[in-house]
C-alpha cells in the first residue's frame, strides 16, 4: 500500500509538471506576441522622431496658410487664462490662448508648475507656441522657451521599453517551462530533480523596471537608433547577469524522489 501511495504520488508530481511546462509555454508565447506589437512600431517612431529633429521653421505663407504641418510652426496669442491646475495626481501650469487661434493652439497647454514660464505668464500677455504635425510642441515668452513633455523624439526609447518590459518575462516564462518540463523528466526516470528558482512579485517589478529605466536613459542621453541600441544595451547589462545570478544563488532547496520501499522480509 506505501508503494502504491509513492507510485501514485510521483506520478501526480510528474503530471502537474508537464501541465507547468505547457501553461508556462503558452504564457511565453503570449508575451511575445505583446512584445512584437510595440517593436514593430519602432523603426516608425524612429523616422517620426527624425523628421521632428530637422524640422525647420514654416516659412511664412505656409503659417498663413496653416499648412506643411511637418515644419514648426510658431502661433502667436493672447493668453485667456493661466494657473496652476491638477492634471491626475500632480500639478501644472495650466494655459489657455484667447480665442480666435487655430488647432492645436486653440486646446489648454500643461507646463511645468515651478518652471520660469509659470513666473511669467499671466492673463492678456502675448505668448509663442511652436506647433509640429497637429501637436504643441513649445511655449515661449520674451525670450523663455519650454518644451511639452511627450515630444516625438521620446517616443522610440518608450516603445522600445514597453518591447523589453514584455519580451524578458517571455524569455523567463520559456526558461520556466523548460525547467518544469525538466523536473517531469527528472521524476519519470527516477534522477535527482533540479532545485527551483522561486518568482515572487519583487522580482517581477523588477523585471518590468529595468527596461522602463533603461528606455529612460536612453531617451535622455542618445537620440534616432542610438537611443534605442543603447536602450538594449543599458537593459541587457542590468537584467541578464542579476537574472543569470538569481537563476544560480536563489534556488529552494533540492528535492530527490521518495526512495523504494524495500518488501519485508519473510518470515520463516
Amino acid at each position: 500500500m506505501a508503494v502504491q501511495s509513492v507510485d501514485r504520488s510521483v506520478s501526480e508530481r510528474i503530471r502537474r509538471g508537464w501541465w507547468h511546462a505547457a501553461a508556462w509555454t503558452l504564457l511565453g508565447l503570449v508575451l511575445s506576441a505583446v512584445a512584437a506589437v510595440p517593436g514593430f512600431l519602432v523603426p516608425e517612431r524612429v523616422a517620426t522622431e527624425a523628421a521632428f529633429r530637422h524640422a525647420r521653421p514654416c516659412a511664412a505663407d505656409l503659417v498663413e496658410s496653416g499648412t506643411g504641418m511637418s515644419c514648426l510652426r510658431t502661433v502667436r496669442g493672447t493668453v485667456l487664462s493661466a494657473g496652476i491646475a491638477k492634471s491626475g495626481r500632480t500639478k501644472v501650469f495650466r494655459v489657455r490662448l484667447r480665442p480666435p487661434v487655430p488647432a492645436p493652439a486653440d486646446q489648454s497647454m500643461d507646463l511645468d508648475a515651478h518652471g520660469d514660464l509659470s513666473e511669467l505668464i499671466r492673463p492678456g500677455e502675448r505668448v509663442n507656441v511652436t506647433t509640429w504635425r497637429g501637436d504643441v510642441v513649445a511655449v515661449s515668452q520674451d525670450g523663455v522657451r519650454e518644451q511639452l513633455p511627450g515630444l516625438p523624439d521620446e517616443a522610440p526609447t518608450v516603445f522600445t521599453g514597453a518591447a523589453l518590459a514584455a519580451a524578458w518575462p517571455a524569455a523567463l516564462a520559456f526558461v520556466a517551462a523548460f525547467g518544469s518540463a525538466r523536473r517531469a523528466r527528472c521524476l519519470a526516470t527516477g534522477r535527482p530533480v533540479v532545485p527551483r528558482v522561486p518568482f515572487n512579485g519583487v522580482k517581477f517589478v523588477a523585471v518590468v523596471a529595468v527596461p522602463l529605466f533603461a528606455a529612460f536613459c536612453g531617451g535622455h542621453f542618445w537620440d534616432l537608433w542610438t537611443a534605442v541600441v543603447m536602450t538594449v544595451v543599458i537593459w541587457g547589462l542590468i537584467a541578464v547577469p542579476a537574472t543569470i545570478l538569481a537563476l544560480r544563488w536563489d534556488r529552494e532547496p533540492s528535492s530527490t524522489p521518495p526512495p523504494a520501499v524495500a518488501p519485508a522480509p519473510r518470515s520463516a
